[in-house]
């Protein structure tokens, strides 16, 4: 049975807070510190069990921290011009491809891996969740978005082109979210820590990505809990392919609403408020 808390969770917690010191307060000397730290915690208290056939807390924290170096190497804050988009790419493909590398030919224990289908068909409260999400995010993103004035943390989107971009980037990065947040970072500490432990932790790195990428003000009010569930959602279907697409329709209604917001008239009537 994985334990809710134990020693191992001093290097979890440890690696798991560079996030906030890197995507929050903007500390990358912090986030290295903690990183570097947590993994000489985990070291320190494996010894000789790295090299083991089970799985290894000082391993699995090590892929964890790979991610989140990478991630770091950019400035997340939403860019649509062709080289910021290339530097997206880049950053975020690697952050999920570098450690699934090193897991499966390096360390040699597939930690990671992606179920796209997972449990099978899906079931009628799944695909009643699926109309939910579009529900919830008509009535509540605007408010959010338009209310507290952090659609500005997004490019203006007044041509053709720019929607398009926008467009593009908001589906690939939700895509990403689901790769790196729920298939590495959650799966890697699940092997080590019960499914509640676990997922508090992913969610502080995911919602630390979420704020430095545009999500302030009372953002984390929505995403911590859009973060957790996610997390809870993933554990009962198996189904990647399911969590992308509550994901993409999450996604759909924040793109509608940053076209919106930075297009006054363009939307009129759709959403219950207007910029």
């Amino acid at each position: 049975m994985r334990p809710h808390v134990s020693l191992g969770a001093l290097p979890a917690v440890l690696v798991c807070l560079a996030a906030p010191a890197l995507f929050v307060a903007r500390l990358p000397w912090l986030g290295w510190a903690f990183l570097a730290v947590g993994m000489i915690v985990a070291l320190a208290i494996e010894r000789r069990g790295v090299a083991a056939s089970a799985p290894s807390l000082t391993r699995d924290l090590s892929l964890i921290t790979v991610g989140l170096l990478i991630v770091s190497v950019i400035d997340l804050a939403a860019k649509l011009d062709n080289l910021s988009m290339v530097r997206f790419t880049l950053a975020l493909g690697g952050a999920v491809l570098v450690p699934y590398v090193i897991s499966r030919w390096v360390y040699r224990d597939r930690a990671i891996r992606f179920p796209w289908r997972g449990g099978g068909r899906w079931k009628r409260w799944q695909w009643g969740w699926l109309a939910a999400v579009l529900v919830l995010g008509w009535l509540i993103l605007p408010f959010y978005f338009i209310s507290s004035g952090v659609y500005v943390n997004w490019p203006v989107v007044d041509s053709p082109d720019m929607i398009a971009r926008l467009f593009v980037g908001v589906g690939a990065v939700g895509i990403w979210d689901e790769l790196f947040f729920i298939c590495t970072v959650f799966a890697l500490l699940r092997r080590h820590f019960s499914d509640g432990a676990a997922n508090v932790l992913q969610a502080v790195v995911f919602v630390s990505f979420l704020w430095e990428l545009g999500y302030r003000s009372w953002g984390p009010v929505l995403t911590i809990p859009f973060a957790l569930l996610q997390a809870i959602i993933f554990l009962k279907t198996r189904s990647l392919g399911y969590v992308v697409t509550v994901h993409l329709l999450f996604d759909a209604v924040v793109f509608a609403v940053l076209v919106h917001a930075h297009n006054p008239g363009m939307l009129e009537g759709f959403f219950l408020i207007s910029p």
